[in-house]
């Protein structure tokens, strides 16, 4: 696909690409605040703060000069909208507009991006289809969106550990034994910098590892992910990926 791009007026302007599955775009950040969306594929993104995954039905919103990088988890059409900081002041949108979050893309927030990217270039259309796609930004309320990563150095190498092999039973002592801290320390800090305990960061650590083998792999066996993950059984599975997604495995998949 050739790259698609325009101003829809001044202070904002929309980009359309098309990736392959495996593509990484290298840390990066723009002057611009940004709405990334996929029409087609799911992406991971990344930031200082924790990594985002997001499907079809996700989008996210990333502020600006905020350092984040992108990886490509299946072939990914791209859509995304950058606004300048002046044009969101003037329209009053300062509300979230400081932080990332995920955004939960109703049926209707879909059809306004898309359209944006249609042939018609009417500007009094594109310009009431920018402010209805601001209007309809939700931060997505499941818990599949973000794996939060700490900032202090102990407990972010300890979920780097973790991130490395998620299926695996880790234990928080061993762990801080090797991070160098006591286990109360431990979970202190994951308490306190994702808001998370221990066992739930982890639980969301291996959702997150399925939706992503899930996203790159449509035919991999339920049975046999369940199994790399550490579940002792595919209901077990079922009802962890169910209670964080929405969605069976079979459902996301589909």
């Amino acid at each position: 696909m050739v790259p698609y791009c325009r101003a829809v007026e001044p202070g904002v302007s929309l980009i359309a690409l098309s990736y392959v599955q495996g593509v990484r775009l290298d840390p990066h950040r723009h002057r611009e605040a940004q709405l990334i969306y996929a029409a087609r594929g799911t992406m991971q993104v990344s930031t200082p703060n924790g990594r985002w995954l997001v499907p079809p039905d996700r989008a996210v919103w990333v502020p600006r000069d905020l350092t984040h990088d992108i990886d490509m988890l299946a072939d990914v059409e791209m859509r995304t909208l950058y606004f300048d900081q002046e044009w969101l002041d003037r329209e009053d949108r300062r509300d979230r507009v400081h932080r990332a979050f995920v955004v939960q893309v109703s049926p209707l927030l879909q059809q306004a991006i898309l359209a944006l990217f249609d042939a018609d270039e009417d500007p009094v259309r594109a310009g009431l289809l920018v402010r209805l796609t601001l209007r309809e930004l939700r931060p997505a309320d499941d818990s599949l969106s973000i794996v939060p990563l700490p900032r202090d150095l102990r407990c972010r190498r300890a979920a780097e550990l973790v991130l490395q092999n998620p299926g695996h039973a880790h234990e928080i002592a061993a762990l801080a034994d090797k991070v160098g801290t006591s286990v109360r320390t431990l979970s202190r800090l994951f308490a306190e910098e994702t808001r998370l305990s221990f066992k739930a960061w982890c639980q969301r650590a291996r959702i997150a590892a399925a939706v992503e083998r899930l996203s790159t792999n449509r035919h991999l066996s339920v049975t046999q992910l369940a199994s790399d993950l550490g579940y002792g059984s595919v209901p077990a599975f079922s009802h962890a990926f169910r209670r964080v997604t929405g969605k069976s495995p079979t459902e996301f998949v589909a």
